[in-house]
């Protein structure tokens, strides 16, 4: 496959070291965090040496801060709010899923995703019962299949509301440019995606997934979505679009999440066809909802730098803080610290677990 012609110091700049290096978005968690985790850890200290997190959202496990499950916190959501869904347990036969697919009268194409998630990894679009066959010993976790959603648009609503309030706010929004090319008739996709830094960063998984399809020329001016999810870690471009908050938005989004028992503090993905459209309830579908453990994603915009990112998270930090407190008050338990560590290993263990699924999946298509 060939590669665009660039000069020497843009050849030194597209390498993936640079990339990471230059650009905070694309760092890992642990260095954006590292600097800010004192203030976490005076906010637990305020409440008594534990985590307090767990008090924010009551009806989820730990809160939603890590190691939920994405089918217990949909069956707290109205059935028509998002998409069709199923469990699958670990080591479950294929043709027990396929006989599961067909009584649910589902509709190819289909999302497979873990249970308990992380940053998009192991997610997969099947687009026929053969790949499920092919796909599903792959799995060596719960995981869930759900139609896919084919709004074009997807979006990130932050929402929270203190306890005792009767209204609740939004407080970011991010919008999300999915992993695409648009061809110019001469370049083939390998050559596109070397324009675009971002891009770079996913062609080893991306060569795991199209082999050599890469090598394909598209037509001028026809596009093609290559990663179909709205996740960052996966190629996706974050957008602030936190201007577009309004009354009518934030009106729709507080009658959704009042209706979510034990709900108070997280974020909203959603695929929805038309802005307009989607404030007014139509046309969209819930894709996740994430709790405590929720970043306010807004903050990849890369017009934001890193000290704008910090102020976010602090500014989340401590209203995630004043809920758990207020809630906490109402008789919602904090989480003690040997709690928490327990909760963390698991985390460390099952988080290396689904890399080793996340990397078999990607082989499959080759």
């Amino acid at each position: 496959m060939g590669r665009p012609v660039i000069n020497p110091l843009q050849r030194i700049l597209h390498r993936p070291f640079f990339i990471k290096l230059l650009y905070w978005e694309y760092w890992h968690m642990t260095a954006v965090y590292a600097l800010i985790y004192p203030v976490f850890l005076w906010l637990c200290i305020r409440c008594g040496f534990k985590y307090f997190f767990t008090a924010a959202n009551p009806g989820i496990r730990y809160g939603g801060f890590l190691m939920e499950s994405k089918k217990e916190i949909y069956d707290l959501l109205p059935e028509n709010l998002y998409p069709k869904t199923i469990l699958v347990k670990a080591g479950t036969e294929s043709s027990d899923i396929l006989d599961e697919i067909k009584r649910s009268h589902f509709s190819f194409p289909l999302i497979a995703k873990p249970d308990i998630g992380m940053r998009g990894l192991a997610a997969k679009k099947l687009e026929t019962e053969e790949e499920v066959t092919t796909n599903a010993s792959k799995f060596g976790i719960d995981f869930l299949i759900q139609e896919f959603v084919s709004f074009k648009n997807e979006v990130g609503i932050f929402y929270y509301r203190y306890p005792g309030q009767l209204k609740g706010s939004i407080s970011g929004i991010a919008g999300k440019e999915f992993l695409s090319i648009t061809g110019d008739g001469k370049s083939s996709v390998w050559q596109l995606l070397q324009h675009d830094k971002r891009y770079i960063l996913q062609l080893d998984s991306l060569n795991e997934v199209y082999g050599s399809k890469l090598g394909e020329v598209l037509k001028a001016g026809e596009m093609e979505v290559l990663v179909p999810y709205g996740n960052h870690a996966r190629g996706s471009k974050f957008l602030d679009y936190s201007h577009l908050i309004d009354e009518e938005l934030v009106t729709f989004i507080d009658k959704i999440s009042q209706r979510v028992p034990g709900f108070f503090y997280g974020r909203l993905d959603l695929r929805y066809n038309d802005w307009d459209e989607l404030k007014q309830g139509k046309n969209f579908s819930i894709i996740e909802l994430n709790g405590a453990g929720s970043e306010p994603t807004h903050i990849y915009d890369p017009k934001h730098s890193l000290l704008f990112a910090w102020k976010e998270i602090i500014r989340h930090w401590i209203i995630l803080w004043r809920i758990s407190r207020k809630n906490h008050k109402q008789g919602f338990p904090y989480m003690t610290f040997h709690e928490g560590a327990k909760m963390f290993r698991d985390h460390k263990a099952y988080v290396t677990k689904l890399q080793a699924v996340h990397d078999l999946l990607l082989k499959t298509d080759r």
